[in-house]
Order: C-alpha cells, then sequence, then structure tokens
C-alpha cells in the first residue's frame, strides 16, 4: 500500500500533512486510509501523526545490509580514508559501519572498539589490529550488545575516530534514532572522540526517528552518497558539520 511505503521512506512516523504533500493528496483521504489501516493494526494513530508498527527494529541487520548496497559501499570507502594506521577507532552496529569495517581491512595495527560482532568478526587479528567488543545486552536484530554494561567499557578508551549511523537526519531534530540505546551509547562515545563521523545514506534526510540522539554539534562530519536540500543543508552549517560527498 502506497502509505506504508511512505511510512518506511520516513524511518515509521510522519504527520498527515507530510503523507499529504508526499503523495499530493488531501488530508482527508490520508486520514481515511489511516483510520482503516489502524483498524487491521497496521499503524497507530496520534495527535495528527500515524506510526508504523512495522518498525525498522523488526528488520533483521541482513535485510538492511543488502539495502541501498552500492551507495552505502561509496560512502565506506570515503569514511575508511579518514582513519590512518595505528588509530583507535570506534565502529557501531549500523550496515553502512559494517561495510566500512570491509573497507578498513587495508590498514594496519588498528585499536578497534565495537559492540557490533560483525565489525569484530571482520577486523580481529588482521594486520596487527587489536579488537574490543563490549559486552552487554545482546539484540539479535543489530548483532550487537548495549545497555549499561557495554556504556561503562566503552568509557574506558580514548578514541581517534568514531564512525556513527543513525536512523535519520532531521533538519528539525537532529540526529535521530528508533533504539533508545543506541542513541546513548553513541552520546557516550562523543564525549572521547577527537573525530566523530556520521556515515548515512540520502535516504534517511528529512525522515523520522522516536528518539532524540546526540547534540548534532558533537559531530565533524557527514559522509554521504547525495548532497542535502537547502533546508537540511543550512542546519548542518549552522551545527558546523562538515559534508562529505562519496564519489
Amino acid at each position: 500500500m502506497q502509505l506504508l511505503e511512505v511510512l518506511r521512506q520516513f524511518g515509521g512516523h510522519a504527520r498527515n500533512a507530510e503523507i499529504a504533500e508526499f503523495l499530493d493528496v488531501s488530508d482527508e483521504t490520508v486520514r481515511r486510509a489511516v483510520k482503516s489501516l489502524s483498524k487491521m493494526g497496521v499503524v497507530a494513530r496520534g495527535h495528527g501523526g500515524v506510526r508504523l508498527l512495522e518498525t525498522r527494529q523488526q528488520t533483521g541487520f541482513f535485510q538492511r545490509f543488502s539495502e541501498f548496497t552500492k551507495e552505502k559501499s561509496k560512502i565506506a570507502k570515503a569514511v575508511a580514508k579518514a582513519v590512518p594506521d595505528g588509530a583507535t577507532v570506534f565502529l557501531d552496529v549500523g550496515s553502512t559501519t559494517a561495510i566500512g569495517a570491509e573497507e578498513l581491512r587495508v590498514r594496519h595495527n588498528l585499536t578497534v572498539v565495537t559492540n557490533s560482532t560483525k565489525v569484530a568478526h571482520e577486523l580481529v587479528e588482521h594486520n596487527g589490529n587489536r579488537v574490543f567488543l563490549l559486552g552487554g545486552e545482546m539484540r539479535k536484530d543489530e548483532l550487537g550488545a548495549f545497555g549499561f554494561v557495554a556504556e561503562a567499557q566503552a568509557r574506558r578508551y580514548s578514541y581517534d575516530v568514531a564512525l556513527l549511523s543513525a536512523d535519520a537526519l532531521n533538519s528539525k531534530y537532529g540526529f535521530l534514532y528508533e533504539n533508545p540505546v543506541e542513541a546513548e551509547l553513541a552520546s557516550v562515545v562523543l564525549e572521547r572522540t577527537s573525530l566523530a563521523l556520521v556515515a548515512m545514506v540520502h535516504q534517511k534526510f528529512e525522515t523520522a526517528g522516536r528518539h532524540q540522539g546526540f547534540d548534532p554539534s558533537q559531530i565533524g562530519r557527514l559522509v554521504t552518497d547525495v548532497a542535502p536540500g537547502k533546508k537540511l543543508a543550512a542546519k548542518l552549517e549552522r551545527w558546523q558539520i562538515d559534508v562529505e560527498v562519496a564519489e
């Protein structure tokens, strides 16, 4: 159904007016569709907006890993260039970050800290790397660990570079997450990082997420595949975030 596809593009949540504008239909048309889908248990209504009950959290890592592969590969190559040999680097559980880990196999003597089992497997005992896998509660849908144990262990390191992901980037709210513990771990890492990069495909621009992330001004660089629109670009400039469009 078209409305469901729009909700997925918006990150699982949007206001009725936004959907109507996107589909070029009336607000009343959207309300009727939302009401019908709500009765079917597919979406939840509230305060002029609608939330998709089939959320990103229920989408497996490997499915996300297979989406927008060309775009993610370009971004990963660009991100890897920011990591020199011998650096201490943090990588999170994002699918673009995982592809970035593959690109980092050309580096030597890295100290890698991660909560992602895929990242750890990719880089452990390769070219003199030391890999530290954070503990905590494992989440099957992310192939990673989260919670106070992971956060406490992350505080023990000082990072030259942090390669982060997020579920959405919104010109009003900044970086957004579906999973609050992802946002919290990122905030912990950012307190101890010299250079913070967010790797993100342009399909996440101006979409929504349930949880506010870190202060956008803590990010040094956004690496993406398509330049942001004027409104978002202006906000990124205000937040003093450099934008690198991967070629």
